[in-house]
């Protein structure tokens, strides 16, 4: 009772992070959190560094996964150590992946990617999880089962990039076709529940130009695809068939990937197929291959019990981990390097 509990709590607070997202992001004031003064600029005004909701949000989105790793993996007893090891060797490997596939692919040196970044921690998470059990040796006390940390990594990145697409709507990023230009089914269905971006700073604008128009609201249905399929692939591993919440949550969330840029409008590469679609479908064939070549390690000795998973997180070293992987998430990618600002002070002088 208490896993479906944990996932109906789940549900809810995710659904109304989302619906606050999706009714209030595309607004412009949502787009910067504050403008820091780095140099003067002259004798009255200052150079600004811009500070980003879209930074805010996706350390938001790197906590909230990271936590949900630390529950699931402590639903079956892994140890700490092994859990830090795994969750700080794969995200060493994914965050760097982020810009240098999108520099690689959209030939772009100030831009992410998260579908670079989560193919990055597919390659990487299954050599990592066996570098840990080798150290460890054959049953060791450290050793992590295969199938239920890739398992885990999988649905927390699903709500990772569930959330991380709010990012997406507050720079007016990963942006859908214009409305004139979707299909009179997509028009349909989506009748009143366009988005349409407002501000020449938000990346919809300054690249294609389509600020105030209304476009296809393909972030959204990312968003609530992602999550939904990270609920529903918790609800299978916490009922024990990891592989099948591995291969589900991986074939969902990059089957969906490479169907969305269908969709989309923002520039990708130059290609009719994207390298990240792609790279998206061949995640899936690299999930399926995991599963039958990959050694299975050793196997939980007991079902996952989500109330031991709340409570291995509870302590002052997890918690304080997980605010320092926000704050390191938000310096890394919370600085706007494509926008700038200007800075003036003065003095309220009816209030001295």
């Amino acid at each position: 009772m208490s896993n479906l509990i944990f996932v109906l709590s789940l549900s809810v607070l995710l659904t109304a992070i989302l619906a606050w997202g999706f009714k209030n992001l595309t607004g412009e004031r949502w787009q910067f959190l504050a403008a820091v003064p780095v140099a003067k600029r002259n004798p009255e005004e200052w150079n600004g560094l811009n500070l980003t909701t879209y930074g805010l949000v996706n350390a938001g989105a790197y906590l909230f996964s990271a936590a949900i790793f630390f529950v699931l993996l402590g639903a079956i007893s892994v140890p700490l150590p092994s859990v830090y090891a795994l969750v700080l060797l794969v995200l060493f490997v994914a965050m760097p992946a982020s810009r240098i596939i999108a520099r690689v692919v959209e030939k772009k040196a100030y831009t992410f990617t998260v579908g670079g970044a989560s193919f990055a921690g597919l390659l990487a998470a299954p050599v990592v999880v066996l570098a840990i059990n080798e150290v460890s040796g054959p049953g060791g006390p450290t050793a992590i089962p295969m199938l239920p940390a890739l398992a885990t990594l999988s649905i927390a990145y699903s709500f990772g990039e569930g959330l991380g697409r709010l990012a997406c709507i507050s720079f007016g990023c990963c942006y859908g076709k214009p409305w004139s230009e979707a299909h009179p089914l997509l028009r349909k269905l989506f009748m009143n529940r366009s988005f349409t971006f407002f501000g020449k700073t938000k990346k919809i604008a300054y690249e294609s130009g389509l600020d105030g128009e209304k476009v296809v609201p393909i972030q959204a249905v990312t968003s609530v695809i992602y999550v939904s399929v990270g609920l529903v692939g918790t609800m299978g591993y916490l009922a024990s068939s990891y592989e099948w919440a591995f291969l589900f949550t991986v074939a969902a969330t990059q089957g969906w990937r490479a169907i969305s840029e269908i969709f989309r409008s923002d520039y990708r590469g130059g290609r009719k197929v994207s390298a990240y679609q792609k790279m998206a479908i061949l995640a899936v064939f690299l999930a399926f291959a995991i599963v039958f070549l990959l050694p299975a390690g050793p196997t939980p000795t007991s079902k996952p019990d989500v109330m031991s998973g709340l409570s291995s997180i509870w302590n002052p070293g997890i918690l304080l981990s997980l605010q320092a992987l926000g704050l390191l998430v938000f310096t890394y990618m919370g600085r706007s390097r494509v926008t700038g600002s200007t800075l003036s002070f003065h003095v309220h002088q009816e209030h001295i």
